[in-house]
């Protein structure tokens, strides 16, 4: 049986709506993706902080939930933190993409079974939503964060551009323009849909 562990990754976020404070947003949005992978049935869930995002963490954290506390917001040290806790398989993620379905996270991990790498994009703001590999991660893998990472930043270090391949891709809340394509219909997402009006 693979042991699989998807980590919401508590990345910076410098916008918030108007009449939101900036530590509520970021607080609400992430504490709807870590609701969604509470429920997911195929893998296991967590939590990767800075040290001063710990109380954030334990925050929103469902009980059980793993909390790993990292020295920079990026995906390597995440991989290898969930290497350390045994799991076969891992896919970090934005917490800023409170309403993406699991489906999605289905798709991001659902490549692994042939591909060393599986990223998907982050949307019209650029970088990735998410990264999925198998542990430990392979050693040509760069790391890099999610605001900035791209398919083909991750391809230029690989010994084939095969070895990374790109899923659906999931739009992230970063700006204005995103709000725009929330899909009010969609279940969840109840925190960051509360501070937003209902």
């Amino acid at each position: 049986m693979i042991k699989r562990v998807v980590v919401a990754l508590l990345v910076p976020v410098t916008w918030s709506p108007p009449g939101v404070s900036l530590s509520a947003w970021r607080a609400a949005m992430a504490e709807d993706v870590v609701d969604l992978l509470a429920r997911l049935a195929q893998a296991e869930a967590a939590i990767a902080a800075l040290p001063e995002d710990r109380g954030l963490a334990e925050e929103i954290a469902w009980p059980g939930t793993r909390i790993y506390e990292i020295s920079t917001p990026t995906v390597l040290p995440v991989m290898e933190a969930a290497a350390a806790d045994g799991f076969d398989q891992a896919a970090v993620i934005a917490a800023d993409a409170p309403d993406v379905p699991g489906m999605t996270l289905g798709k991001l991990l659902r490549p692994l079974d042939g591909k060393a790498v599986a990223v998907s994009p982050g949307g019209p703001g650029g970088g990735l939503f998410g990264v999925a590999t198998g542990l430990p991660a392979p050693a040509w893998l760069a790391d890099h964060d999610l605001d900035t990472g791209s398919a083909q930043v991750l391809r230029r270090t690989a010994p084939a551009p095969g070895d990374v391949t790109s899923t659906p891709q999931w739009r992230r809340l970063r700006g204005p323009a995103d709000l725009a394509t929330l899909d009010v219909a969609l279940e969840g997402w109840e925190n960051t849909r509360a501070l937003l009006g209902g």
